[in-house]
């Protein structure tokens, strides 16, 4: 069986949007040549967005402050518990202060590179151009970035560069940004431009004369499904890393939305583009549930290495300095401890399968700071990461002061998406997709740092300029509950929940996704290769048989339940897994974090096959039980070098 029996091939797909010319004219250009929408005329727009992370809340606060019509939606119990409040280490930024060589081409060919040249490079260029106003937005929001002695803004580095160009707020930077970012979308409910909806979850997307016009959500507390209009919509609503149960994503972070979306016609970039990174806290048990992250930040002060000896169970403490092996340091001189993750996480599994992993199970490599605290003192470390310090003790029991923290590789972030064009409008006209639910900046590997800086990029700068030009087009036909593909939409809803509370079987929706996720780690994890993917394909089919034959679901719709919302998750997941499988076989070649074992350089590195695989694979929905249709957008470089990426 030849992976192309798993799906058809169909039209290339370009992005249009893209503008032509010197690549640091581009986005303006583009700004210049959109649409506007005078004031007066914005007063009679709307605009759904579904998510109230950094890019919803940042894009909810700006279309609002612009004078649209603007409808949130979250499924937490406030803005603030979005997922984005997780991140810890930093954004990035080419503001240059510590006047070390960088710059934002600097900036945009560092991020070029560390997606193993695989995203576009206007997109990337942009993102880079925008960091440096990112940084003074947030600033005169309040956002307390650490400072430097003098008063300046202090800066740290992260994996895949040679400069310091992350800003932080301690171990709290995602926190911080999104305060600041929850203060600016408040400010605009109080004035009355968003309408905020919490405790509701986007369950379908309604799509009319080909266009996005509303959507369904279910309000969790009641269970009533809600029919809401408006003249475009945007998806903000994070990635899909919990398809592997286990993953250092919020317990409540799902796909329903996006993947809705990519059934009513959105194409699917790039599924398989899943990055794990090397600083989580190993699993603990079989019936764990969520992940922890270690910041990546910890790496530009912890050293990381394992013993020299196959199964050494000594105390870390006890094993001298010529019988440890740093081993990034040995690998990768140049970046050292601040390689990229996909090459960081890789490098860790290596050493365990090697047998010289450490802690339960051998799955664990050391990140010590008994270096840093002999260098810079204790207080020092204390200020610097002190509270994920105390993070990694209340989990573990360990005091990282004295005894190195244990480490391994975990699923952390999703680079694929829903395919958008330069504007961040999806194939369906009127659905716009930002942050971490589209496929548009990290190419096959994201760099440390860039998740908050595209998410708040996308929501304050991008976004706002874009959508315009789309809404320029309106006042738009008005459309009501009554109208056919509204009703046909809801019905589609209370159809699923009633057949999922109707099966009645004898498995819980949780022991579905532990299987799934077991499925995913083990065939489309760290390294993939055809025969495993293929026995992935066909286990994942069979899961989703048994899931809708044998899931049995308590309660009712009328009511707060949690197991009816996981249940319509993981079904959407999955769906998802089998395309991710099918995405990782189609490409049969290497690239950030997607590692195929068929395809390596002599010393075990990814190697691309830029001949074959230099494209975007942006998949179409094919129809129940039908094969996904892969659409190529081909990806061109003008002014980065297509090279084999070495950190060493």
């Amino acid at each position: 069986m030849s992976d192309n029996d798993f799906f058809l091939v169909g039209d290339p797909i370009k992005d249009e949007k893209a503008p032509e010319g010197p690549i640091n004219e581009r986005w303006d250009k583009r700004r210049f040549s959109a649409k506007l929408v005078n004031p007066a005329n914005r007063r009679k727009l709307s605009v759904i967005i579904v998510g109230t992370g950094l890019a919803g809340a940042s894009a909810a606060a700006t279309l609002g402050e612009a004078g649209y019509n603007v409808t949130s939606f979250c499924y937490q119990d406030s803005p603030r518990r979005a997922h984005s409040i997780a991140a810890q280490g930093g954004i990035n930024a080419a503001k240059n202060y510590r006047n070390d060589g960088d710059s934002i081409y600097r900036l945009f060919y560092d991020t070029v590179k560390g997606g193993d040249f695989r995203s576009r490079e206007s997109n990337v260029y942009r993102l880079a151009q925008t960091s440096v106003e990112i940084i003074d937005q947030c600033v005169a929001q309040g956002v307390p970035f650490a400072r430097e002695y003098g008063g300046l803004l202090d800066n740290r580095s992260f994996g895949g560069v040679q400069v310091s160009r992350t800003f932080y707020a301690r171990g709290q930077t995602g926190q911080q940004l999104l305060i600041g970012a929850y203060q600016a979308l408040e400010r605009q409910v109080a004035a009355g431009t968003v309408k905020m909806n919490t405790r509701h979850e986007m369950l379908e997307l309604i799509v009319v004369d080909g266009k996005a016009r509303g959507i369904i959500a279910r309000d969790m507390v009641t269970g009533e499904i809600e029919t809401h209009f408006a003249d475009a919509v945007v998806l903000a609503s994070g990635g899909y890393g919990n398809v592997f149960f286990l993953s250092t994503n919020a317990m409540g972070c799902n796909v329903t939305a996006t993947w809705r979306a990519h059934r009513k016609g959105a194409l699917f970039a790039n599924p398989c583009y899943t990055q794990i990174h090397p600083t989580c806290i190993p699993v603990s048990g079989d019936y764990q549930s969520k992940l922890t992250l270690m910041s990546e930040s910890l790496r530009n002060d912890g050293r990381i290495w394992v013993p020299k000896q196959h199964g050494d169970t000594r105390d870390p403490r006890q094993i001298p300095e010529d019988e440890r092996d740093y081993y990034l340091e040995r690998i990768y001189p140049s970046f050292g401890n601040l390689v990229p993750r996909d090459i960081a996480s890789r490098a860790a599994k290596n050493v365990c399968d090697e047998g010289r992993g450490v802690g339960p199970g051998g799955l664990g490599v050391y990140l010590d700071f008994a270096d840093a605290i002999q260098r810079m003192g204790r207080a020092a470390v204390e200020a610097k990461y002190g509270n994920l310090f105390d993070m990694y003790q209340r989990i573990t029991g360990e005091n990282p002061y004295e005894v190195p923290m244990r480490i391994y590789p975990a699923v952390h972030y999703t680079m694929g998406g829903l395919w958008v064009d330069y504007d961040l409008q999806s194939t369906i006209p009127g659905l716009f997709v930002t942050g971490e639910a589209n496929f548009s900046d990290h190419g096959a590997n994201r760099l440390g740092a860039s998740a908050l800086m595209q998410g708040l990029a996308d929501g304050y700068f991008v976004l706002p300029n874009t959508i315009n030009d789309y809404l320029a087009a309106g006042p738009f036909e008005k459309i009501d509950e009554s109208h056919p593909e509204a009703v046909a939409a809801k019905e589609q809803v209370t159809s699923r929940i009633d057949t999922l509370l109707s099966i009645q079987g004898s498995r819980t929706v949780d022991s579905f996704h532990r299987e799934l996720g077991h499925i995913m780690w083990e065939y489309c994890g760290m390294e993939r290769n055809e025969e495993g993917l293929t026995k992935a394909i066909e286990r994942i089919r069979e899961l989703r048989a048994e899931f809708w034959r044998d899931v049995k679901v308590l309660g009712t719709n009328d009511e707060l339940n949690q197991a009816l919302e996981k249940a319509g998750r993981v079904a959407d997941f999955l769906e998802l897994g089998e395309l991710m499988c099918i995405d990782a076989l189609h490409r049969r070649e290497s690239c950030g974090g997607h590692f195929r074992s068929e395809s390596q350089t002599e010393d075990g590195e990814a190697l691309r096959h830029d001949d074959e695989f230099a494209y975007v694979a942006a998949w179409e929905f094919g129809g129940e039980d039908s094969k996904p249709v892969l659409h190529k957008e081909a990806l061109e470089y003008e002014y980065v070098e297509m090279k084999q990426r070495s950190y060493k």
